[in-house]
């Protein structure tokens, strides 16, 4: 198949677990006490949001400049002053940004302990007949694939669904759009997802520079 050169890209989407004290949540955060946290505990944090990134992100380049970036502010010291744990997610998620320029990429801080990454209980066969249903009736997020003029494609991509279950529908679309010079990817009201979504569809691509 052929892979298609891809023009606009409006975003990328990572999700990232943090330490037990700091995760990435998709809902906005409610009010809760803060923390007071430790130089080791910091440094457990930042590691392990450079694992989450260089295992997950979709842009491995990204991913290692944003290390690349933190590691550098660690050498500088400018975070051996920050003692609070909501406070210290804020300030990573900024310094992430300002190399990712990805506004869906973020650290945030729970008073409650969360679960360890991989430690979340499995979906019952309930849970994922139902998420299946739901995934099916929004058609996994693709809601308008065209061709406009110009032999440009257009996909309007509005969640990044499970990879396995939304697979076929991923081809069909890729395939209608594989003959066009260029694709649009419209991404503004995409409210992110699951990333193994994210690295199905970029198998059909060719980044242009």
């Amino acid at each position: 198949m052929n892979r298609i050169r891809i023009f606009i890209i409006f975003s990328a989407v990572a999700i990232i677990t943090a330490a037990s004290s700091i995760s990435t949540l998709a809902q906005p955060p409610r009010e809760q006490p803060d923390r007071t946290i430790d130089a080791a505990t910091r440094a457990e944090i930042i590691e392990s949001v450079f694992k989450r990134l260089n295992d997950l992100y979709v842009f491995p380049e990204v991913a290692q400049n944003m290390e690349k970036s933190v590691r550098e502010r660690m050498g500088k010291k400018e975070y051996d002053q920050t003692t609070s744990a909501a406070g210290f997610a804020d300030m990573l998620t900024k310094h992430l940004r300002e190399v990712s320029k990805d506004k869906h990429l973020g650290v945030r801080y729970s008073y409650e302990k969360l679960p360890a990454f991989g430690e979340r209980d499995e979906p019952s066969a309930e849970e994922r007949e139902r998420f299946r249903q739901f995934g099916r009736r929004i058609n996994y997020g693709f809601e308008k694939v065209e061709r406009l003029n110009g032999n440009i494609g257009y996909l309007d991509l509005r969640g990044f669904f499970d990879a396995e279950a939304g697979g076929d529908t991923v081809t069909a679309a890729m395939n209608f759009l594989s003959n066009t010079d260029a694709l649009i990817i419209d991404l503004r009201q995409n409210g992110g997802g699951d990333p193994a979504m994210v690295q199905l569809i970029s198998t059909y691509m060719r980044i242009s520079s």
